[in-house]
């Protein structure tokens, strides 16, 4: 029985990786073996930040929507609290877009959240 050689899957792998490394600085982009590392750290890099990414958004959003609060004449907490009495249901994406587009909207909403209290 003839011997199965394995160059036609280990050259389509390596040429993946280079594929995917290719952009890097220096020999990260050229050699099999330090791509291979660059890639796998960027693949956890990529990972990480795709689950920092929403975190990151809901902070912005809580921002937005406080200090537009703020100027309404109450804190994030109570704002939040009085929307929820209100039977007002607004996540916070639509919440600090219209805080940053339609203060006057904002301002109406947030006025329905204090009678609600």
């Amino acid at each position: 029985m003839a011997r199965i050689k394995g160059a036609m899957m280990t050259r389509k792998r390596r040429k993946s990786v280079l594929k995917a490394a290719k952009g890097y600085w220096g020999a990260k982009s050229k050699h099999f073996r330090m791509a291979k590392e660059a890639v796998m750290k960027s693949g956890n890099y990529a990972y990480v930040g795709r689950k920092s990414k929403k975190r990151d958004f809901r902070r912005l959003w809580i921002a937005r929507i406080s200090a537009q609060a703020k100027v309404c004449g109450m804190n994030y907490s109570t704002l939040m609290h009085g929307l929820k009495k209100a039977g007002i249901d607004l996540n916070r994406k639509m919440l600090s877009e219209i805080a940053v587009s339609d203060k006057d909207a904002f301002a109406a909403i947030a006025e329905k959240a204090k009678a609600a209290l």
